[in-house]
Order: structure tokens, then sequence, then C-alpha cells
């Protein structure tokens, strides 16, 4: 069963119990109010009887005054303790031969049911005791078919039926109209889906109407998917075009060296040399390549970090020591703190900084200073070197992917373009920022904010 059908079925149901709930209470209100009307009236006629029959002297009289206060369908009665009819008058020869006489010492009403020439119907009697000082001589006894309230029972029924249907119609349109209108979003989305899966091209849903409910924002949720999926996809495939592009000219490189060394043998050894050389030093840069990728393509998959307490002091410390006894270079490392302790994944921390003296070794060859310091809101990690410096309209443009300032300089130093890149996302991963200022000719000087 569909959900707009389940939708309008179970809103008409629910709408039909309310009505049938609400007629049940309608009905029953009306009937009790009404009797309690006519009870009141009847009470009513009652105390004005006693009161002109007080006022009669003859017995002879009583019947006719009684009868004055008959109407349509009833009797007047008065009682004797013993249950004995001492006047009567009636119009309805039916009613007095149905209900028999009964003395009461208390004011009461009651309904009875007789059956009568057009079915069942209803009859009001009321007892009120008679009192000839303090002493109880009496009781008067009105009894009158509710002619008028079946009627205007039957009136209501008729109509609080029709309006049951009549509102059993509206909810089943209104619940076609509600089903449909709160499935249009998730109709648009299940042909959006099935576009997607004919063509394989990832599309957003087009939302027309800003109702800023449930369904709006499920909408916009599978656009804001639909959008990174899109991006994820713009992603691999600028990372293959990429990849593709920086691996074509070491491959040409080896490629060519090869084919001279099949050509030419190895009798030229210093040819041979050359060529064997060219090749091993482009593999290399392959490798280098490749690997870089990989941290790149592990780098966006995870996000998930190893987060430990660093001391960024002793953490500088090792990095510039194995620096040292490798590249024989000169690095100085300032702080006047120790410990700066930040929360962060240690191994990704390394990288970045290992990215930053890796930089500046390949563009200076004067010394490299770096700077461990803090403030209220941060760790600063500094490095600075005084080498060649970069453009100020390059600035911009040097944390993108495989951008280089200089590419024949990368091309001499090994330089992939990524560096940069892998950086400043691994200190996105950490709410951290990263910036750089630099002057051509003077030296670079990069800045790493850790928040504490």
């Amino acid at each position: 069963m569909r959900i707009t059908t389940k939708i309008n079925l179970l809103t008409t149901a629910w709408m039909l119990c309310i009505m049938i709930l609400i007629n049940i209470v309608v009905f029953f209100s009306f009937m009790k109010t009404t009797v309690n009307m006519e009870e009141d009236m009847q009470y009513q006629k009652a105390a004005d009887i006693l009161k002109d029959i007080d006022k009669i002297q003859s017995s002879s009289n009583i019947d006719g005054k009684l009868k004055e206060y008959l109407t349509i369908h009833s009797y007047i009665r008065i009682m004797q303790p013993n249950n004995k009819v001492v006047y009567e008058v009636s119009n309805d020869p039916l009613l007095t031969k149905k209900i028999k006489g009964k003395y009461t010492e208390t004011k009461q009403a009651q309904t009875r049911i007789i059956r009568a020439e057009h079915g069942e119907e209803q009859v009001l009697i009321v007892h009120v005791p008679i009192h000839d000082g303090q002493q109880l001589s009496g009781s008067l006894e009105i009894g009158e078919r509710l002619i008028g309230l079946e009627t205007r029972k039957e009136i209501l029924r008729t109509i609080l039926i029709f309006s049951t249907i009549l509102a059993a119609l509206l909810s089943l349109l209104g619940g076609r109209w509600l089903a449909n209108m709160i499935m249009r979003p998730i109709s648009n989305m299940i042909k959006t889906m099935e576009e997607i899966e004919k063509s394989g091209v990832p599309k957003t849903i087009t939302i027309q109407n800003k109702t800023k409910d449930e369904l709006q924002t499920m909408a916009k949720t599978f656009n804001r998917m639909i959008d990174r999926l899109q991006e994820n996809m713009e992603k691999q495939k600028q990372f293959v075009s990429d990849a593709s592009h920086e691996l074509k000219t070491p491959l040409t490189v080896i490629k060519s060296y090869a084919n001279f060394l099949r050509r030419h043998g190895i009798e030229n050894k210093e040819m041979a040399e050359e060529a064997i050389n060219a090749i091993h030093s482009e593999a290399t840069r392959i490798q280098k390549m490749t690997e870089t990728f990989l941290d790149l393509t592990n780098l966006e998959k995870e996000n998930v970090l190893e987060i430990n307490e660093v001391n960024l002091v002793s953490l500088c410390q090792n990095i510039l020591k194995q620096f040292k006894h490798v590249y024989r270079r000169e690095i100085t490392f300032h702080s006047e703190e120790d410990p700066i302790i930040i929360r962060a994944d240690e191994l990704k921390i390394k990288q970045v900084i290992i990215i930053l003296l890796d930089n500046a070794m390949k563009y200076s060859k004067d010394k490299i200073d770096v700077f461990v310091e803090q403030n209220e809101n941060h760790a600063i990690v500094r490095v600075k070197d005084y080498g060649i410096g970069i453009p100020q309209d390059e600035i911009n443009n040097i944390f993108e992917r495989f951008y280089r300032v200089d590419k024949a300089r990368s091309r001499e130093t090994g330089g992939s373009g990524l560096g940069l890149y892998i950086a400043k996302s691994i200190m996105k991963l950490h709410k951290g920022e990263i910036k750089i200022t630099s002057k051509e000719g003077e030296g670079t000087h990069v800045l790493l904010f850790f928040p504490i």
C-alpha cells in the first residue's frame, strides 16, 4: 500500500472517530438539556396548578381547573397516599391506560418509554407532593408525551449523520491533498535518485516551496549530500588528471633513456651511465610522488585523529636534531617556554613541520630559524628562512594541489606541489591555521597556529 493511501485512510479514520465521539457527546447533551427544560416547565405548571387548587372551595370545580392546564397528549392526576386516584383529567386515553398513578412524598421526575401508534415514545412524568398546612395530603402527577422531543431528536440525528458523512468526504479529499503535499519532496527525491541511477550523474532536488519544515530540511540535506558527492567526484577527476600529468614527464624521460640504451647498448659507458642515472633519478622521483599521493589520499579519507597531549617544544627539538644530522644545515631553535602542550595527532603535526623545513631547505641556502611560542589562545610554530622567497602574486596559490611557483626549480628539487596542500589539510583537521608571509629575494616566514 502506498504511503499516500495510508496517510489518507489514517487521517479519515481518525477524523471519523473524532466526529463520532463529538456526535455522541452532542446528542446526549442535547437530550439531557431538552428533558431538563421540559421538567422545569412541568414543575412550573405543577406549582401553578397547586396555587389555583388552593383558591377553589368546591371540589366540583377542580376537574375544570385541571383541564385548563392540559396540553396535547397529557394527563393530570391527584393521588392520595394509598395510590388512589382522586382527580384525573386527560386528552390521551393511551397514556392513562399505559401509565398507572403513583403516590410520592417527594418531588421527582422520570421518563418512560411506551409503545404508541407510531412506535416507541418517551413520556415525561413529574410528581409534586401536596401539603395541607404542615400535613402531606397527596401528590400531583403530570404526564406528557415528548412528541416534540422525538421530532427534534430525529432531526438532530439526521444532521449529525449528514455532517459525519460530509466530514468523511472532506477528510478523504483533504487527506489526499495533504498526503500529496507531504510526499511531493520525497517523490522528487525518488525520481532524482532514479535519474542518478540511470545516468550516473549526481543531481540536486529543486525546492519550489520554502516551507521551512522537516521535508525541506530533508531535501536540503539530500542536496548537500549530492553537492559533496559532486565535489568528491571533481576532486577525484582532478587528482587523476594531476597525477597523470605529474607522472607523464618522468615516465617520458625513463622511456627515452631506455630506448636509447636499447638502440645503442652500453658500449658508450659515459652515455650509458648518464642514462642509468637519469632513469634512477626519475624512478626515485616517481616513488616519492607516489608516496605523496598515498599520503594525500589517506588524508582526505581519514577524519579521525589520534589525539594526545603533544609537547611542541620537544617535538620540534627532536625533528631539528634529525634534520641537522642528515642534512648538515644550520637550523636554530628558539623557545622561551617549555613545555608548550597542545592536543593533537603527533605524527601528523610532525609531518607538517617536516614539510615546512623541507621547503625551507630546498629554497634557501642560508640558516633557518624555528620559533615555538604561545599566547592566550594559540600555540605557535614559526619557520623562517632567508632564501629566494615567493612573489606576492603567487602567495594565494601556493596551497593549491600540484602548484609550484618555479616549475623548473621544483623539478630540480623534486617538489611535487602537494606539500603545502597536505600541511593546510592537516591544520584544518586540527582546527588550526597556517599563514605565510614572504618577500621575493629575502625569504619566507611560515606560521602554524594551534588552538590551546
